[in-house]
């Protein structure tokens, strides 16, 4: 029996698994990235040795890059103009300020830490870096106890920056001398990776979403056939941005916007979103594949990290997750009125996941100079926040739910809000 038959079994085994028991787990500090990124490590070169670097990696590479093209595509389809009105201070703030700060605050860190990289490598440990993935800490966005306004503001962030990093991505890994994107220069990628990318996904996106919307107008689409709709909007965009040599991810992630406006398009107020359940099918999709993910990430980039581990990494790492995170959300945030106990809880809660292990990924296979180091850093910084943030999600969360309640009894002006138990009893009561 081959390798690739025994980790496809592997990889059965473990996703039935985690299934059998997802509901129990999901009320523990077990998560499934930890699930999957330490089986990836069981069947990687310091375990089974099924799947490591010197295996193809072609194929673990569709399978990454497909999780992350629907992750894109129906994070940016989910977004709504009201998300960013109703309090679109803090994801705006977060996304113009926070953002861009991190990424040049990664950058900044890298060099006296991480000796023997470039300029332009040293700022890809930066982007790749700074994308957050809410995922990680399910817990923390979704319990009711924490204010709407900061699960809304965080899950808007998580949505969007990873679409957000990808040109700065794009443009540094140009930027580097022996890569196969450095022989079309900067100004090169920048037309077809950035320009005709966002122009394919644009009219891709809008396109699908008319044509969807159309055809349900006349009663012609099933429910489910309207959701495998979404993944051949998202294949088709992914696909023709790679035939002239653009990239796919910002053409997925421009076409969700599209696909998603175009849907909704003279949806009322009052009535029941038309795209409530359009993206079903692609979610859980795009879950199934970030689970995999993770797998391939404790296989292919933790396993090697661990063997040859250093100190300036693994300092590296706890800075990534700390102040390269939160001294930027502070300053994104200064002169919002946010109380100090929300400020911590939105700086800590920015955990690193697919996005940078998708980047991880292509950086090897681009066979950046670099790439060992840079590869250590961001398998570290990834799985570090896989167990701190999982670990410590459901506890904060908790905690900050029960400060929020007692702190908006006492302060009712409370920039935060109310808690959700309070707004929802006042409005049933109008």
């Amino acid at each position: 029996m081959s390798d690739s038959a025994w980790i496809g079994a592997a990889v059965a085994a473990v996703t039935a698994g985690y299934a059998l028991f997802s509901r129990r787990l999901a009320t523990t500090v077990v998560s499934a990235p930890m699930v999957f990124t330490g089986f990836g490590l069981a069947i990687g070169p310091i375990g089974l040795g099924l799947l490591d670097r010197g295996h193809e990696v072609g194929p673990v590479l569709t399978l990454v890059e497909a999780a992350l093209t629907l992750v894109l595509m129906t994070d940016a389809m989910s977004v709504r103009g009201r998300d960013l009105r109703l309090g679109g201070f803090l994801p705006g703030r977060l996304l113009g300020i926070g953002l861009p700060l991190t990424i040049g605050a990664g950058w900044l860190l890298a060099w006296p830490l991480l000796p023997g990289l470039t300029l332009w490598e040293l700022a890809l440990v930066g982007t790749i870096l700074a994308p957050t993935d809410a995922a990680l800490g399910k817990t923390a966005v979704s319990n009711p106890r924490v204010p709407s306004l900061v699960r809304g503001g965080l899950n808007v962030e998580s949505g969007l920056n990873d679409g957000m990093a990808l040109p700065f991505f794009v443009l540094f890994l140009a930027a580097l001398p022996g890569t196969m994107a450095s022989e079309e220069g900067v100004a090169g990628v920048f037309w077809r990776a950035l320009v005709l990318s966002a122009a394919l996904g644009l009219a891709v996106g809008g396109i699908g979403g008319w044509l969807l919307r159309w055809s349900r107008g006349r009663g012609w689409v099933s429910r489910d056939w309207g959701q495998v709709f979404v993944l051949a909007v998202a294949a088709g965009s992914y696909t023709l941005a790679v035939v002239v040599d653009g990239s796919g991810f910002i053409a997925a992630w421009v076409a969700g916007f599209a696909f998603g406006g175009a849907l909704r398009r003279g949806e009322t107020a009052d009535a029941p979103p038309v795209d409530e359940d359009t993206a079903g099918l692609s979610e859980r999709l795009a879950e199934l594949l970030a689970c995999v993910s993770f797998l391939v990430f404790g296989a292919v980039l933790l396993g090697p990290a661990l063997e040859h581990l250093d100190w300036r990494v693994i300092l590296y790492a706890v800075l990534s997750l700390t102040v390269v995170r939160m001294l930027p959300v502070a300053l994104s945030l200064a002169g919002s009125r946010l109380a100090l106990p929300t400020v911590g809880y939105i700086g800590w809660f920015g955990p690193r996941g697919l996005a940078s292990i998708v980047f991880g990924l292509l950086v090897v296979e681009e066979h950046v100079p670099g790439v060992q180091l840079l590869g250590q850093v961001i398998a570290v910084t990834v799985a570090l926040s896989i167990l701190l943030h999982g670990m410590s999600a459901v506890v904060l969360a908790t905690k900050y739910g029960d400060w929020h309640k007692k702190a908006a009894a006492r302060r009712p002006d409370l920039r935060e809000g109310k808690p959700d138990e309070e707004v929802g009893s006042s409005s049933a009561t109008r």
